[in-house]
């Protein structure tokens, strides 16, 4: 009893003294140890108690010889003790407090005990073990468990999963917590969550609950207590309607039972009996996770009890039906249990999960839970490294769910969060600042459960929130001690003579601090080094010194307090310079430290106001304006801000106008801390004449004296003074809205101001590199706070506030402002255009269309404005707006590229438009394909209205830049490029093709023709345009040896076009010898087939027959080899121009364009009645070839009028024999990429992929003809880049099955012809693993497999060897390809040669029948595609009578 009395007095002692008593301790706790051999259980709770609080007065460091020196007592009650009181003590350390040279001893000793005889001595150890590797973390314990075996080591990472702050009967941690003042607990370190609530004004009602971990019997015992019998019995039934019907019972119970009779920690564990987690069934795996929301709500549910459970519920996080009630069960034990206890248990157990469904759940849950709890407590060092984890997985629902979770921390912990994170790839860091920009400018949500919502009062809540997790984030951060690496050397290098030097010591000393990042206070001799350059006659060493002392705030964060006298207040000193750059960049410094410091150490002591006493303006102006926006923010001020009263009395009679404002508008906050009556004592010291009118000022600012701040000090936003208004910032402080005629009166002043010289000297400070040009990819934060401060002395203070707003109905306003008084104030605004221009390049990248259309709005009047004042841009103005206007013009949204358009129109009436060329040339270069074609069309604008000479730098090189993109792989790129050359060629005619050269593009010169002519009437044939000159032929002649021009065979199409008549050629015979011709065969060709693209019909048709003529001749058609891509190129264009332009011509007779069709499908008749020009077709032209030919099918125009059927016939005519004479695989690939990309485009008919469909029928139901001839490496390849762009789910996906069944088709046909051979032929496809089409192939294939294995399996029984056979023949008559060798091998020899005759047998037997047309042998008939597929057959396709 004295033992135990003596134990509560030192502990008792221990909580009274508190850190005082730690002197005490080392002789207190060997004598506590010592006692632990007491087996008596009142004794050794009374020493747990007195040990546990001598240990909270000093640190495990102390004590640690003490520990080690019982270790290896011979008592095992003294062992244990001493293990479970190091649990206690490593759990409540820190990895700074447990360093390795304490982790080692106590690790071996641990280690020893490991293998201790008494169980319990052994498991005391683990449990020490395993708190050290929660704490210090494994990286740095397992070293020391190298020389145990695997299961020891796997026990202790058990037990480290499970580690919590608990013991076995001893005083709870939480009362503890509240009443010791120990800086472990104040911080809401893991295992301290009554820091918070040590800090409230009020205690926490709650307290922790702490109970022992109970056996298996004992729960089993306590549990039978409250349940009935029957529920007992059959939680383990086999029979799953008896478990559900027990769960159901012990739920009831668990709701009606009496809070203090329930045994919480029993009846989670009887939840655990056999199959415990592992149900299978979902509705009984419901019930007990309901059952463990229900005790964690109404019981006294603790820490253990939770261990229970925990690893069972996020393992069923993941789970589809029981992921919810999980949920619930975990967040009515953080209510229980505290969040920020089991949100780091439950993170940590998640992540051992394979599951990464559970991995992702758990993160949404611990995002949403935040929410509801609040930030309190939460152990942000510890859930950073697990969102770290997360970030890195594979899985990108892992991902996600992380960076939402990051989502929510930022709400509370701000941009500090993003600090942990810049080690991260770009790709993912630019996810989180988008997660983190859509939470800018929300408020975390007042906490709805826990003990924030418990204790009640907001103000208790907000206090909370205040000094939790995330008030103490910068104490966080790990921080390097970087005095070492300030060396003398790069010292001496900051302050040397030569400049260059110095700027080399400067860039030494960024570099460390960028290295380090987070950084102690203790920086060696740096404030004294950067001080000296502050003053540095070279301002860009100034500026750089700037730069460094805001990087070396962020570093040191609130730590820099130390520093302000030293380093900070000579910062003012800078806000003097004449340079505005050099004062702003001073201005942003000062911010960024007051955001780290807080304005308390900065207005301590006479310096502020010695600062003041200066009779510098500028310096003045800057103080009192950061004075004006700082001050009101403060609770409290220290009584030295009355030393800075003299100064700003000195300040309103300053020369200076600005100064004296500013002074005016500074005096109202300074009174609102000082007091009228001090103010107006302090005048006494002034002259009389000074006095009354100081006087005056006092008592008309005491009228405007705002209220004081409610809320704790904090640092000011980092914003330039200059651009914030004094009076703005009174009424932002709380301080009662000026009146509404102040206000007007603001606003009825000019927007801009004109700046004498203003925009020469930025121009100049631009060159000389004193700015940032204006030259970005995407505009960064240092580009718009330069922008900021350049425009604050040419703009009004609410026009600023507006401009640099983050909400964009304030861009409106400010923009409609402008508007207004654009002709009022035009000459200030052409004193700041280029400020005003890069203002709206900034808007060019917001994403609201509000604000683009209303700036393109501004713009199109400001260049209409400029243009009647004959103003021209200068380089400066253009360089830093047409580049970004010229991205724009790419816009998706058709209103605004018209816009844009529409100013890049009146831009040429302001600025040259060849210096604009350069510009439309470089935007050529996008990846953009409508930036691209805008351009192109907007560079063919410049050329026909200003001529060639606008092309810069050189005409031949810009052409030749512009025909590059006639071989884009979009088709509206290839169309302008083309129209652009048409426009170069009727500016300078045939000088074209020696301007652009030897580009690679036939269809340069063909399509540009083509083009150029659709502008000139029908009936006028255009200047330029190709023909035979027969004068020139007969010149010819005449100077050459004779030669005998025969004349040429007469053009018939026979029946097929009848009664349509091809008009006789006007022209003189074609001699036959083309190559003794002045330009050669080669060369007369392409100007005949340039000249069946012509926008006249009868210069056509005169081409096509000369054409075909040629084409009928045998000995003539070898000249056209070679031109076959060309000769279909063109009439391709003439068939699509005859459907787009002449058929909705009103004035052409449908008669002449008929004759046209007629013309051009009869001469392709021809040609593909020649096998070697047929077999020329590539595979791009015989796609753009069916499909003009089919758009003539579908053209309703066609089949309305009278000689639409006989088209439409010949049409069909023309398909089969393209499909029968062109290269089988050029031709049907050109059919696989058409289907592909009608059914990608959203404008192409249904009708035309009907057809296309039809048309690969047609093409599979002659492959067993033509299999011999296709290169299958290029089929397959195709097929599998249209499987990869139409997945099988995506196929399903369309309004009709048809592609996916054509598909089909062809992979099985194809299979059937080739069998396994199949499989060899996926040569050209890069990653086969992870293509669709390998394993449907070999699905196919495989199923022939199993029929033949089917049928020798009934070869080989005599029952049914007779049907086996029969089955084989038939299989062998369908299949000949397949080789049945390798399956007979399998039969013995006598069933072989059984086979063999059998075979030949049925052979001679049914001779009649296999010579008889089989539709599965590949002999066929003459069909149309509708015959392939009837059952597909569309009534609304089968009327164009397609073959």
């Amino acid at each position: 009893m004295l033992v135990s009395l003596a134990a509560k007095c030192l502990a008792g002692l221990a909580f009274g003294l508190r850190k005082k008593f730690g002197m005490y301790a080392g002789d207190v706790v060997p004598t506590i140890l010592d006692k632990f051999k007491e087996k008596k259980l009142v004794v050794v709770q009374s020493l747990q108690e007195a040990i546990n609080a001598v240990f909270l007065t000093t640190t495990l460091q102390n004590l640690s010889e003490d520990i080690l020196a019982v270790m290896d007592n011979k008592n095992p009650s003294i062992k244990q003790q001493a293990s479970l009181f190091l649990t206690r003590s490593i759990s409540l350390s820190t990895p700074s407090t447990l360093p390795k040279s304490l982790l080692k001893p106590l690790c071996a000793a641990l280690l020893k005990q490991v293998n201790d005889p008494a169980p319990e001595v052994r498991d005391a150890a683990f449990k020490a073990l395993g708190a050290a590797m929660k704490v210090a973390g494994e990286k740095a314990v397992n070293p020391f468990l190298a020389d145990i075996d695997k299961l020891k080591v796997d026990k202790v990472r058990c037990v480290h999963t499970y580690t919590q702050l608990k013991s076995e009967v001893y005083i709870p941690l939480s009362q503890i917590h509240l009443n010791s003042d120990v800086g472990v607990a104040k911080k809401g370190k893991p295992g301290a969550e009554g820091g918070a609530g040590a800090k409230s004004k009020k205690p926490a009602e709650t307290k922790e609950i702490v109970e022992t971990e109970l056996s298996v019997e004992v729960c089993d015992e306590l549990a039978a207590a409250v349940l009935p019998a029957s529920c007992v019995k059959m939680l383990d039934s086999s029979n799953w309607k008896e478990r559900l019907a027990s769960m159901e019972e012990f739920y009831q119970v668990a709701e009606q039972i009496d809070i203090s009779e329930m045994p919480c920690q029993a009846l989670v564990r009887m939840l655990a009996k056999k199959p415990g987690w592992k149900e299978t069934n979902f509705q009984v795996m419901q019930l007990k996770l309901q059952v463990v929301a229900v005790v964690a709500q109404r019981g006294r549910f603790s820490k253990t009890s939770a261990s229970v459970v925990l690893d069972a519920l996020v393992e069923k996080m993941g789970d589809v039906k029981c992921g919810g009630k999980a949920k619930d069960a975990l967040t009515a034990i953080g209510e229980a249990c505290s969040l920020s206890w089991i949100a780091e248990q439950v993170v940590s157990l998640a992540f051992t999960q394979k599951n990464p469904k559970n991995q992702a759940e758990t993160l949404n849950w611990l995002a949403n839970a935040m929410k509801e709890f609040g930030f309190t407590g939460i152990n942000v060092k510890a859930f950073i490294n697990h969102v770290k984890t997360a970030l890195g997985a594979s899985n990108p629902a892992i991902r996600a769910a992380a960076i939402s979770l990051l989502g929510v921390m930022y709400l509370y912990m701000g941009a500090s969060l993003r600090m942990f994170f810049e080690d991260e790839k770009a790709a993912l860091l630019a996810q989180i600042d988008a997660e983190f920009e859509k939470m800018q400018g929300q408020t975390p949500p007042a906490p709805t459960r826990g003990s924030t919502k418990r204790t009640g009062g907001q103000e208790e809540g907000e206090e909370a929130k205040e000094e939790g997790g995330a008030g103490d984030i910068m104490d966080l951060l790990p921080r390097t001690d970087i005095s070492d690496k300030i060396t003398e050397d790069m010292v001496s290098k900051v302050g040397d003579k030569n400049w260059k030097i110095r700027k080399e010591g400067l860039n030494e000393v960024a570099a460390v601090l960028s290295e380090a990042k987070f950084i102690k206070p203790s920086v060696g001799d740096l404030p004294i080094t950067l001080k000296g350059r502050l003053s540095d006659s070279n301002k860009i060493l100034v500026q750089q010194t700037l730069s460094i002392m805001q990087q070396m705030a962020t570093a040191m964060g609130p730590a820099l307090k130390q520093h302000v006298k030293t380093l900070g207040i000579p910062v003012i000193t800078v806000l003097g310079d004449i340079k505005n750059t050099v004062r702003a960049a001073a201005m942003a410094t000062l911010n960024s430290w007051v955001e780290q410091t807080g304005m308390k150490e900065w207005l301590e002591g006479e310096e502020l106001s010695e600062e003041l006493k200066r009779e510098n303006p500028f310096l003045r102006q800057e103080v009192l304006g950061w004075l004006a926006v700082h001050l009101p923010t403060m609770r409290s001020v220290p009584s030295d801000l009355m030393l800075c009263v003299p100064p700003l009395f000195g300040c309103l009679e300053d020369r200076n106008v600005d100064v004296r404002k500013r002074a005016q508008d500074v005096l109202p906050v300074f009174m609102m801390h000082l007091g009228f009556d001090k103010m107006n004592k302090a005048t006494g010291k002034l002259k009389p004449a000074s006095k009354d009118q100081v006087v005056a000022m006092l008592d008309k600012a005491r009228a405007l004296i705002p209220a004081k701040s409610a809320g704790p000090a904090k640092a000011a936003p980092t914003k330039p003074v200059s651009s914030v208004h004094p009076a703005k910032a009174l009424a932002a402080a709380g301080k009662k809205p000026l009146g509404k005629g102040k206000e007007e009166e603001d606003k009825s002043c000019p927007i801009f101001t004109m700046v004498p010289n203003g925009k020469d000297i930025r121009v100049k400070d631009e060159k000389s590199l004193k700015t940032l040009k204006w030259n970005f990819g995407s505009p960064r934060d240092e580009y718009v706070e330069q922008l900021k401060v350049q425009m604050a002395p040419c703009v009004a203070k609410w026009l600023q506030e507006e401009l640099f707003h983050h909400d964009f109905q304030h861009h409106i306003k400010a923009i409609n402002s402008m508007i207004e008084c654009l002709e009022e104030e035009h000459e200030a605004t052409v004193a700041c255009l280029d400020l005003v221009l890069k203002w709206y390049t900034l808007r060019f990248f917001d994403t609201n269309t509000s604000v683009l259309m209303k700036a393109l709005e501004y713009l199109k009047l400001l260049f209409l404005s400029l243009s009647k004042h004959n103003y021209h841009l200068s380089e400066q103005e253009a360089n830093s707006f047409i580049p970004y206007l010229v991205l724009k013009v790419g816009e998706s949204k058709d209103v605004v590229r018209k816009d844009v358009r529409a100013i890049m129109g009146m831009l040429c009436k302001v600025y040259p438009a060849s210096r604009m060329f350069p510009f439309l040339m470089e935007g050529t270069k996008s990846k953009n394909s409508k930036q691209r074609a805008e351009c192109l069309e907007e560079l063919g604008c410049l050329i026909g209205f200003y001529g060639m000479s606008v092309c810069q730098p050189t005409a031949a090189k810009s052409l030749k830049e512009i025909a590059v993109h006639i071989g884009d792989r979009d088709t509206s790129v290839r169309n302008t490029a083309l129209n652009t050359v048409v426009t170069v060629y009727n500016v300078c005619g045939e000088q074209v093709y020696k301007l652009i050269g030897n580009v690679g593009f036939t269809q340069i010169r063909l399509n540009a023709l083509v083009q150029s002519q659709q502008a000139e009437p029908s009936h006028v044939c255009p200047v330029g345009e190709f023909y035979l000159d027969l004068d020139l032929l007969e010149q010819l002649e005449s100077d050459q040896t004779s030669v005998v021009l025969p004349d040429l065979v007469q053009h018939k199409l026979g029946d097929l076009l009848d009664p349509v008549i091809i008009p006789e050629p006007k022209l003189r015979p074609v001699p036959t010898h083309f190559d003794e011709l002045h330009a050669g065969p080669s060369s007369t060709i392409n100007l005949v087939i340039s000249q069946v693209a012509s926008g006249d019909i009868n210069t056509s048709m005169q081409a096509l027959a000369q054409i075909d003529e040629v084409l009928r001749q045998e000995s003539m058609a070898e000249v056209m080899v070679g031109h076959t891509d060309q000769f279909l190129i063109a009439t391709s264009l003439q068939l699509r121009l005859a459907h787009s332009t002449h058929m909705a011509d009103t004035r052409l007779p449908r008669e002449e364009i008929f004759k046209l069709y007629s013309c051009a499908i009869g001469n392709m008749l021809t040609l593909f009645g020649v096998a070697q020009l047929a077999k020329e077709a590539s595979m791009g032209v015989l796609k753009d070839l069916v499909q003009g030919l089919v758009t003539v099918l579908l053209d309703p125009r066609i089949e309305e009028s009278q000689d639409g059927q006989q088209l439409i016939r010949s049409v069909n005519m023309l398909l089969r024999r393209l499909f029968k004479a062109s290269d089988q695989t050029n031709i049907l690939s050109a059919l696989l990429v058409l289907l592909q990309d009608s059914l990608l485009s959203s404008t192409v008919s249904p009708k035309f992929s009907e057809l296309i469909m039809k048309c690969l029928w047609r093409m599979i139901k002659f492959l067993p003809d033509t299999i011999s001839s296709l290169t299958l490496d290029k089929i397959l390849l195709d097929v599998h880049n249209f499987m990869k762009i139409f997945p099988k789910d995506r196929l399903r996906q369309l309004k009709t099955d048809m592609p996916h069944h054509t598909l089909k088709i062809l992979l099985h046909t194809l299979c059937r012809l080739e069998g396994p051979t199949i499989l060899d032929h996926l040569s050209l496809i890069e990653d086969k693993s992870e293509s669709e089409l390998e394993a449907h192939l070999k699905r196919v294939v495989n199923l022939f497999t199993e029929v033949l294995g089917e049928i020798f399996k009934k070869i080989s029984s005599k029952e049914n060897s007779k049907e086996g056979v029969s089955k084989l023949w038939e299989f062998k008559q369908r299949h000949p390809e397949v080789d049945l060798a390798s399956h007979l091998k399998k039969l013995p020899q006598t069933f072989q040669t059984f086979v063999e005759q059998s075979l030949n047998t049925l052979c001679t037997e049914r001779g009649d029948k296999a010579r008889t047309p089989s539709p599965t042998t590949g002999t066929h008939k003459r069909v149309g595609i509708e015959d392939i597929a009837p059952h597909h057959r569309c009534t609304h396709a089968s009327q164009h009578h397609l073959f």
